[in-house]
């Protein structure tokens, strides 16, 4: 059973833009609920593959108004709520909060690469004592391939026991399944998340929770179907067909990716568009990563028309 609101697939969604480089709420609201309608648990929104860190406060602040505003249940949402600055991740994680969301999903403060765990701690300690509400629950979000700063095994253990009810659980996107199994091992009543399902039923035989995925945007049936199958004789199988998407995928620009498979698959071009610094996949990439999935039968159901 897990600690937290949260078990099974969450899906970090990607933010839409328009020409302007603005959130397109439209957009966003719609693909959140379809991916909820594909059977994932959750949604891991406005963190990496969202592109949160090249929006503003206020524009997250009302993506996540203007999505619960359209009826996505609050409960199923762990907003990304870390940032550099200790009063933007202060505020997000407050927001969430009293919005009633399932949990927060922190970056450690990622800028000043001499930050110690001592200094990590620091910052977390003070999210968790300013915004001060026993319904808040920290999932930590370990990505040092992005991040640098990463969440070491013992800060994760001295959070834990400082915070046992608010810290409950990790995304883990190092990509590392040694560092995973140290989680699970030293761990066992913390929910650990791989944050990519090539870890999923590998995770889930030694004990974790599930897994957020960013191919869980555009694949969400298909890594569903392993988490609910996985003590089948199915499960195997399953984890084979995802991986063979997941790796096809993460050949490329994952972000830019993701973007471009949904623009195909739904014949609509504007999705293409990322946020500067981020550039779209060239037109030969774009027609090199279409041609390696349609090579292993790859297909997206359209998102859901109001």
């Amino acid at each position: 059973m897990s600690k937290g609101n949260f078990e099974g697939v969450l899906v970090p969604v990607p933010t839409p833009f328009t020409a302007s480089f603005k959130p397109d709420a439209k957009r966003f609201i719609e693909i959140c609920k379809w991916t909820l309608e594909q059977g994932a648990s959750g949604l891991a929104v406005l963190g990496t593959t969202s592109e949160a860190n090249s929006m503003s406060l206020s524009q997250r602040c009302e993506l996540l108004d203007q999505l619960i505003e359209a009826g996505v249940p609050a409960i199923k949402l762990m907003p990304g709520a870390g940032a550099c600055s200790l009063d933007e991740t202060i505020t997000m994680t407050r927001k969430a909060t009293q919005a009633g969301c399932g949990g927060v999903l922190l970056l450690p403060p990622f800028y000043y690469k001499i930050a110690t765990d001592d200094g990590v701690f620091k910052f977390i300690s003070e999210v968790v004592q300013q915004v001060g509400s026993s319904d808040l629950q920290v999932y930590l979000y370990h990505i040092p391939p992005m991040a640098v700063i990463p969440y070491s095994i013992d800060l994760v253990g001295r959070l834990i026991k400082a915070y046992p009810d608010t810290i409950v659980g990790i995304k883990d996107s190092s990509g590392d399944w040694s560092n995973t199994e140290a989680l699970l091992r030293e761990y066992p009543d913390f929910d650990v998340f791989p944050g990519s399902e090539l870890f999923l039923l590998q995770g889930l035989r030694a004990g974790s929770s599930g897994c957020i995925t960013a191919t869980g945007s555009v694949n969400p049936a298909g890594i569903c179907a392993v988490f609910d199958n996985w003590q089948t004789g199915e499960a195997d199988a399953l984890q084979s067909g995802i991986t063979e998407i997941r790796k096809t995928i993460q050949a490329y620009p994952m972000i830019a990716a993701v973007k471009t498979i949904i623009a195909h698959f739904n014949e609509d071009p504007d999705w293409k568009t990322v946020a500067p610094p981020l550039l779209p996949l060239a037109d030969n990439v774009a027609k090199s990563l279409l041609s390696d999935l349609t090579a292993i039968n790859f297909e997206m159901a359209k998102l859901t028309n109001d």
